[in-house]
């Protein structure tokens, strides 16, 4: 029986992958890989062999219908990313509101995923948080960024090393130089870090020091 199966990969270190996605991937007729060049580097760590399909950001509405053409058929398919969990700031959402829509099967893997990592690292209140993903590049952004300065809960954003000195002049202008924030950089990587101060501060130090790698960016929500 045809079956979607959204499985986690690791952010960083390939052994956070846990025996249930190994076994599925496995089991796989196809994998839809974000980077199949990344995807490969994991199936060689665990002597896997499989058909990849290329399915991105770029492309993923031109390959929807091929997709659901080979489950239709019957064919069992693994989503994976080049990091996390599909539909996380990353392809997935589409193809899954397609399934939905012809009752195909659909099943998530729990697994690895940056931002809660970066969240439960951070110090700040994790009761209640909310997960904006990148920001606008352009349109909208100011507009985000605004609504943004009455959130109470503690906000978590993904961003590139190229955009985030912006961004933290932005929140800072926003939210006030004295709000608290943790960058959290290459998460379960060799050159794992934690920078944490207040957006003023944190403009200042990566002003002067840029940082490289993927970026988890943790603001503290409005106390007043």
């Amino acid at each position: 029986m045809s079956k979607l199966y959204l499985v986690s990969t690791p952010i960083g270190n390939l052994e956070d992958i846990t025996h249930r996605a190994i076994k599925i991937i496995k089991e796989a007729d196809i994998i839809l890989a974000e980077d199949t060049r990344k995807t490969t580097i994991l199936l060689n760590k665990y002597s896997i062999r499989k058909k990849l399909i290329s399915f991105h950001k770029f492309n993923e509405h031109q390959v929807i219908n091929k997709v659901i053409d080979l489950l239709n058929k019957g064919t069992t398919i693994a989503l994976v990313s080049d990091a996390g969990t599909p539909a996380i700031s990353d392809p997935g959402y589409l193809i899954v509101r397609e399934c939905l829509k012809r009752n195909i099967d659909i099943e998530a893997l729990p697994g690895p995923t940056a931002l809660i990592p970066a969240l439960i690292i951070s110090g700040l209140p994790s009761d209640r948080f909310t997960f904006e993903g990148f920001l606008p590049v352009k349109k909208g952004r100011n507009q985000r960024v605004k609504e943004l300065t009455g959130e109470k809960r503690t906000m978590i954003f993904y961003e590139s090393p190229h955009r985030l000195v912006k961004t933290l002049t932005e929140l800072s202008e926003a939210l006030g130089q004295d709000r608290k924030a943790v960058i959290a950089r290459e998460l379960t990587k060799i050159h794992e870090e934690t920078i944490r101060g207040t957006l003023g501060n944190l403009v200042e130090m990566i002003n002067n020091r840029p940082v490289k790698g993927e970026i988890v960016l943790v603001v503290e929500g409005n106390r007043t």
